[in-house]
């Protein structure tokens, strides 16, 4: 698109016919956009689309374009354009006045640095965005979001005319959330102009005021949000319907053995008395709020997390005290929701992170051998079409539905039974979503059992032959069929039911 379609004399930032090449790659083609002051636009499209180069351009930290060129980040800042990145850049040993007035620190007569002055001004900053925070406390122990809330105030304590956030909520959910949205609602009240990057389709709709799609380094259409629906944004960025995205559902023969069970399963005071079954070539689903125990039961059942009570059957083998050496033994595989630290091996290449779980079978003697490392990690490659990928690059070059394949390709070399999948798709665009979900399919075609945790209600029911709702450290009920609804969920994870008879009670919050 290479005119001024979409730009007008309101906007507040302009980017206008912008092309974009490093060696070999055009990131971006000709792309124009106009941000208005005041108003939330969304920027969507897959992994590779352009939209990290485009806002890196807002930035400053890549260079284009006429009539006013960025030297640098610094130079775009001084200008009113801050981003907040999905990876927060904070001092965790300063303070968060400190943070927030980060090269900017006021001073006395003297020269010396006034941190009376920064603290008020910092509370002052904290108070404007409604955030109870201590501006003397360190970053470091301060939960994801209130980080993120400092970031927030340190693009307000200079003159932000436009704010970029990038991802803001792949690292925080339920109540943060909705905090997070407060904020960006006020800032947009104030007449920032913001510019919202989310794979989340569902927080688009619920914020944003317009949209515009990417793809292969084009910009496809810009439209009010109002105006537009799930299955047009989908079509837009993927070329497919939404409704194409999960594939269909297979119907399990009866009979079908269960591949685990679990019985009175308590996980210090976070799990209570859960029970549950997966049977083979089943995608089970865990819903619930944040804070509902949905992780801790899938770390309990594994034996990351130790269980005081209960069993777990995984085969037609009962332990009553698991352990992750146990669970793999006897065919569990459990894939974590934060891939980059507590999953992938980032300093390391595919091969090595594919064969982690598998040493013995590539190596002879205690000694690793290469050629048969290089083959497993081919293999796999070639069956989770894991794009851009090969044995020898590095697994933190691949975009995050491809790093999460090579997750599951190594979980499934070990994992014979039953794969625990917390939040598969958290952080990914929809096309890769499309290609995790086909991967869980065939999986379970093969007669795995899939116990799947996500906090998108449409990828729980698009997904699973049956949901197990949580609530406070409970299983509060089950849902499949025609019940298997955003409404009957939420219905479930937050009101009381009745353990006998799964009737909900009056009082719920």
């Amino acid at each position: 698109m290479n005119g001024h379609a979409d730009i007008s004399a309101g906007d507040l930032l302009e980017v206008i016919r912008i092309t974009k090449e490093f060696p070999g790659v055009k990131s971006l083609d000709q792309v124009s956009l106009g941000v208005r002051a005041g108003e939330i636009h969304a920027l969507v499209g897959e992994n590779g689309a352009g939209k990290s180069t485009l806002t890196k351009i807002m930035a400053g930290v890549y260079v284009a374009g006429q009539p006013l060129q960025w030297k640098s980040a610094a130079d775009a800042k001084r200008h009113g354009i801050h981003v907040i990145h999905q990876e927060l850049v904070l001092f965790p040993q300063s303070t968060v006045a400190e943070n927030i007035f980060a090269g900017a620190e006021p001073r006395t007569r003297i020269g010396l640095l006034d941190h009376g002055r920064m603290n008020r001004d910092a509370q002052a900053l904290l108070g404007e965005l409604g955030v109870r925070l201590d501006s003397r406390e360190r970053v470091g122990n301060l939960s994801v979001a209130d980080q993120q809330m400092v970031e927030i105030a340190k693009a307000m304590a200079g003159e932000t005319r436009v704010l970029i956030l990038d991802e803001p909520t792949a690292v925080i959910a339920g109540k943060e959330v909705q905090l997070l949205f407060a904020r960006v609602r006020a800032l947009r009240e104030k007449g920032v102009a913001i510019v919202y990057i989310s794979h989340r389709l569902d927080e688009i709709f619920e914020l944003c005021d317009r949209v515009t799609v990417m793809k292969d380094g084009r910009k496809v259409a810009t439209q009010s949000v109002a105006n537009t629906t799930r299955d047009q944004l989908v079509r837009l960025m993927v070329g497919r319907e939404m409704k194409d995205i999960y594939p269909d559902k297979p119907i399990l023969a009866p009979g079908v053995p269960n591949v685990l069970e679990v019985n009175g399963l308590c996980v210090g005071n976070r799990v209570v008395d859960a029970s549950l079954t997966v049977r083979a070539g089943e995608i089970v689903g865990i819903a619930g709020m944040v804070g509902s125990g949905r992780t801790e039961l899938a770390a309990g059942i594994f034996g990351a997390l130790r269980a005081h009570r209960g069993t777990v059957d995984i085969g037609g083998t009962r332990r009553t005290r698991m352990t992750p050496r146990t669970a793999i033994r006897l065919g569990l595989g459990f894939v974590t929701e934060d891939r980059k630290s507590q999953g992938l091996l980032m300093l390391l290449d595919v091969a090595q992170n594919v064969t982690a779980t598998t040493l013995a079978q590539v190596s002879r003697f205690g000694l690793m051998r290469p050629a048969l490392e290089r083959a497993a990690a081919q293999a796999a490659i070639n069956e989770y079409r894991i794009a851009g990928a090969h044995p020898a690059g590095g697994v933190a070059t691949l975009s995050g539905g491809n790093q999460q394949k090579v997750l599951i390709s190594r979980w499934v070399r070990v994992c014979k039974r039953v794969l625990i999948l917390d939040e598969p798709t958290r952080g990914v665009d929809v096309g890769a979503k499309a290609e995790i979900y086909r991967v869980m399919r065939e999986l379970t075609s093969r007669g795995l059992g899939i116990l799947m945790i996500s906090s998108e209600l449409q990828e729980v029911i698009g997904m699973s032959d049956r949901v197990l709702v949580m609530r406070e450290g409970r299983i509060n009920g089950e849902v499949s069929g025609e019940q298997m609804t955003e409404h009957d969920i939420m219905r479930l994870a937050t009101t009381e039911t009745s353990q006998t008879t799964g009737d909900a009670h009056e009082h719920a919050y």
